[in-house]
């Protein structure tokens, strides 16, 4: 239960940084302190400090001429909020877990894979900051590629952590498992890891502001395949830096989820499943409609923020599920 609760920590984690992307929040704060920034500013003094050295970088100018003290208060806050967030899920891991460890309840191999849980973590928030530095210059917007590894690493921990309190709670599968063919066990994990790749293609298109453009579905610009795609050299720039080639390639990775788990629920409808190991197919196909319907209406909408937060927190909830079905489908140690 403490390591679920972790999770669901790291869980409004992922969800609260991406409305710091959406709000232009996250450069608001140009100072990371680690071991010493718990506190905001507490007084008008400390206060215009920190928004004389905001206005000292570009982003002030780009998006924010003329900013009240008041308006960076609301984004600093939230920035704070987020890094603050981050210290406080690091409390809630390592102060249990210490308890956990001195009462002689952790065995040797679980006190070292929760000590790589807390060094990921620890990882995560160097990762943040190397993210924020990269708009800290004369183009003020983060880095697509440091976004997007971000994201691939709040999903590790995420993944990591879920299997680990998963195989906690349920350390053997269920034993009608090892009557059942075992294309469904592989088809799950393929099934996770192609989910994993679309949630980081998504971090591209945040990262780019590709969703801003092309704002119809299903068709792109008129066409169902635009024109201008894969129009950088090299080739592997395309994937990563065209804004059409990004959008274009995340709606198809999107698509391909839906119609791969469709074809998986399908399948498993007739096989001999332990009632939970067919709530979790059925929640795994409830969020694959519900992720890619809130991919949709985000993008005709133009990216309003509490369907893009929404898709985002989907996004994970998707993740979750396919490895909650991967894990109870998992063969036999035997």
């Amino acid at each position: 239960m403490w390591l679920f609760a972790v999770i669901g920590m790291v869980f409004a984690m992922v969800v609260l940084g991406g409305v710091t992307r959406l709000t232009h929040s996250g450069l608001s704060m140009v100072e990371w302190k680690p071991l010493t920034g718990w506190l905001p500013p507490l007084n008008e003094t400390e206060w215009q400090a920190a928004f004389g050295q905001y206005r000292q970088f570009p982003e002030y100018a780009a998006f924010n001429p003329g900013m009240t003290l008041s308006g960076f208060k609301a984004i600093f806050l939230l920035e704070y909020t987020h890094r603050l967030w981050g210290r406080l899920i690091g409390t809630a891991f390592l102060l249990p877990g210490l308890y956990f460890l001195f009462r002689g309840w952790l065995s040797r191999r679980l006190a070292a894979k929760l000590l790589l849980a807390f060094v990921l973590g620890a990882a995560q928030g160097g990762l943040g900051w190397y993210m924020v530095k990269s708009g800290l210059i004369k183009h003020p917007d983060v880095s697509q590629y440091r976004l997007t590894a971000h994201l691939g690493l709040a999903l590790a921990i995420l993944g990591y952590m879920s299997w680990l309190a998963l195989g906690l709670l349920k350390p053997e599968p269920d034993p009608e498992r090892i009557q059942q063919p075992g294309h469904l066990w592989g088809a799950a994990i393929a099934l996770a890891g192609l989910i994993t790749v679309t949630a980081l293609s998504g971090g591209f298109v945040a990262g780019l502001d590709a969703g801003f453009v092309y704002n119809t579905f299903p068709l792109m610009d008129g066409r169902l395949i635009p024109d201008g795609l894969f129009s950088l050299h090299p080739l592997w720039r395309n994937f990563f830096e065209d804004i059409a080639t990004v959008q274009f390639v995340h709606r198809s990775l999107a698509e391909t989820v839906l119609l791969a788990v469709g074809v998986f629920w399908i399948g498993a409808l007739g096989k001999r499943l332990a009632p939970r190991t067919r709530l979790a197919v059925n929640v795994l196909g409830l969020a694959a409609a519900i992720q890619v319907g809130l991919g949709i209406s985000t993008l005709v909408l133009v990216v309003p923020l509490p369907l893009a937060a929404g898709h985002q927190a989907s996004a994970v909830v998707l993740f979750f599920a396919s490895l909650w079905v991967a894990h109870r489908l998992r063969p036999s140690r035997e």
